[in-house]
């Protein structure tokens, strides 16, 4: 039987779950200082990343990640105040530096809007340092109300009703996630059998 395998990398975005902690924690080990420093809004060391992965995937978050060749290399992060379930929530991303400026950001952001949205949730909160750009840009494509004072700037969201439409949407992109996801595994054994 012959494969037909080219060797253009193999993208995925995806649902975290917390079997994927070991991969958060590579990833936001693998955030160039300026990067982690964005994120997080400060500086954190490489014990903070470790004790903070170890807690960010659960049924009080929901997160989103960017694969090249099966390596995490973006996350949105979806964190109610109260559970995701209602109320609001604030969001969070990264992106490895060598990722950043291609409109993965931006998809990361739709995926948490429309997942803020179908969890009931009405309030979306990110929050980010005044002299980062891309967060900013990012907020204001889904028409959030940015402010600023001495903490830094902060983005709001008011996130519509949840309607049929919008949950089929998150559902379908679930599935083709998975199967794109199923495929590529396969196709990275394929290419190293």
């Amino acid at each position: 039987m012959t494969t037909n395998v080219t060797n253009e990398a193999q993208i995925s975005f995806r649902k975290l779950w917390a079997s994927d902690t070991a991969a958060l924690k590579a990833h936001l080990l693998r955030l160039d200082p300026e990067s982690r420093r964005m994120r997080f809004g400060t500086p954190v060391s490489d014990y903070f990343i470790g004790q903070y992965a170890q807690n960010a995937l659960g049924g009080h978050s929901v997160a989103h990640g960017y694969f090249v060749d099966g390596v995490l290399r973006g996350v949105a992060e979806l964190r109610g105040f109260r559970g995701v379930a209602g109320g609001e929530a604030e969001a969070a991303f990264s992106v490895e530096k060598d990722f950043q400026n291609r409109g993965i950001g931006t998809e990361l952001f739709g995926r948490t809007v429309l997942a803020a949205r179908n969890r009931g949730i009405s309030k979306l909160f990110v929050n980010f340092l005044s002299q980062n750009a891309r967060m900013q840009a990012i907020a204001r494509k889904f028409d959030a109300v940015v402010t600023y004072d001495s903490d830094g700037g902060h983005a709001q969201i008011e996130a519509p009703r949840a309607n049929p439409l919008s949950m089929w949407k998150e559902a379908l992109t679930d599935g083709q996630d998975i199967a794109n996801s199923v495929m590529q595994t396969t196709t990275r054994a394929l290419r190293s059998a």
